[in-house]
């Protein structure tokens, strides 16, 4: 068999971290049996367009590292299959549906579709189009079908259920599914402005690209039965189904914008790495090895498998994501964060002094953060002097004492030629044993006044970063400032 499969969003907003999880199962299938991955814009629901939206999929995608395999050309790369220019395609196919009494013709009116939801509401019958006494093709009969067509009356088409039997398919994931016919509702597949809903244009589409594994979110388990019949009704075989687990909130909610970031765009914004991003989300809901979780993509496509996906909720542990971030970025170059992390300080118009100075400074701050981009928040006194000073940390450690020490600190500091941090750490040992003093009576001290804040980076280290010039002119502005 070849495999086939295809990543199929709706533009209707941002790519969601579910989505991209959805894409990554199934480029990983693909690349891992050596078969094609396509993408497919579903936008048959034009009342929930939003304006880019298929742009912002694409781009959110390609940053991901998904290359797709076929589609119309576009700059001379794959674009995506766009299902509102292939209107005409689902009309024929439903019309078969018409023809061979798979699918039929409905002419009821809003009104009559909300009596009879009241009907049912009141009767504590579960709601779902009841053909045997609405207004369609059955109950009026093939002589006023058509002179209600011939008149141009406003119809959809429903698909026949059929409702004595049970729908019988297997997932690759949950293994045999079994529902019953009557409780499946007759959908609608045409819509009175001509547009496909989601279900025909789905169908059509996977049969017509020769999609061979539909590998796609749980909120889609409910539809698979009406697409089942479809299949049926068109006489074709149907592609294997894989209901992938839903992503859920530590109390496990489902995922919602309501309780954090969804959007991929929002962690690319934020500073995670692509490699995080796409290691963390393929892990949520299938683990290769119980051993180890980081994973280079060489390596999740050389071990990825249906049969190991979860049918359990997977939690979006953003602790977790942010441990899998601070992995990556202790592995990389100090020129590659370099690069990644300017365009973040340019665009907040922090002064980074030069290349080569920040390279040092996130060597020296990398194992205190787990996302690169936290550094100037994190560290603001690498970059500029300090404005405020914590107050608690001062009062816990600056004593009646302490300014006449530092005074004598300074004064011998100044004459400090090497000022790598191993000499700053020898010279102060050496001025503390002199006075009989504990390093915590400078250390402390020396990093408020240097720092503003009490925690950090070793001092020593931070004092060789900054230089020699700028921890003078710090220790010397807060000594005048504290004699105030």
């Amino acid at each position: 068999m070849d495999i086939r499969v295809r990543f199929a969003p709706s533009p209707t907003g941002y790519l969601h971290v579910g989505g991209l999880r959805t894409a990554l199962y199934n480029y990983l299938f693909a690349k891992h049996h050596n078969g094609k991955i396509i993408l497919r814009i579903e936008d048959t629901d034009r009342t929930r367009l939003v304006e880019g939206a298929t742009e912002n999929l694409i781009s959110s995608l390609a940053w991901a590292g998904i290359e797709f395999d076929e589609g119309p050309h576009v700059g001379g790369s794959f674009g995506p299959y766009i299902q509102s220019q292939r209107f005409a395609i689902y009309k024929e196919y439903c019309n078969q549906l018409i023809d061979n009494n798979s699918a039929y013709y409905a002419f009821d009116t809003s009104e009559e579709l909300d009596e009879m939801r009241q009907r049912q509401q009141k009767a504590g019958i579960p709601p779902r189009y009841d053909r045997s006494i609405m207004k369609n093709q059955y109950t009026i009969g093939a002589n006023n079908t058509k002179e209600l067509l011939e008149a141009n009356t406003p119809y959809v088409i429903r698909l026949r259920v059929p409702l004595e039997n049970d729908i019988i398919f297997n997932d690759a994931i949950r293994g045999e599914v079994k529902v019953r016919g009557r409780d499946v509702d007759d959908q609608i597949l045409l819509k009175s402005d001509g547009f496909p809903t989601y279900h025909l244009a789905n169908v059509i589409d996977d049969h017509l690209m020769q999609i061979s594994h539909v590998i796609r979110g749980e909120e889609w388990l409910p539809s698979t039965p009406k697409h089942v019949l479809l299949y049926r009704a068109f006489n074709w075989d149907a592609p294997q189904f894989a209901h992938l687990p839903l992503l859920l909130n530590k109390d496990k909610s489902k995922l919602s914008k309501r309780q954090g970031d969804v959007a991929v765009e929002d962690y690319i914004a934020k500073g995670y790495f692509k490699e995080a991003i796409v290691n963390f989300i393929s892990l949520l809901g299938w683990n290769p090895t119980a051993d180890r979780e980081i994973f280079s993509i060489d390596e999740l496509i050389k071990m990825f498998s249906l049969e190991k996906v979860n049918k359990a909720g997977a939690i979006f542990d953003l602790t977790k994501l942010n441990w899998v971030n601070s992995q990556y970025l202790r592995t990389k170059s100090m020129d590659d964060l370099a690069d990644f992390l300017i365009p973040f300080l340019e665009k907040r118009n922090f002064n980074y002094i030069n290349r080569e100075y920040l390279k040092r400074v996130i060597d020296l701050i990398k194992e205190r953060i787990d996302l690169v981009t936290e550094l100037p928040d994190f560290a603001p006194y690498m970059f500029e002097k300090p404005k405020e000073f914590d107050q608690d940390f001062l009062a816990k450690h600056w004593k009646e004492s302490t300014k006449e020490v530092l005074e004598l600190y300074l004064e011998e500091l100044r004459k400090l030629d090497d000022f790598s941090h191993p000499s700053l750490h020898n010279f102060t040992e050496q001025f503390i044993s002199e006075r009989n003093l504990k390093l915590r009576d400078v250390v402390h001290p020396l990093r408020i006044m240097i720092t503003g804040r009490g925690v950090g980076a070793g001092m020593f280290e931070t004092m060789e970063v900054l230089g020699k010039e700028e921890c003078i002119e710090r220790i010397e502005s807060f000594l005048k400032m504290e004699g105030k």
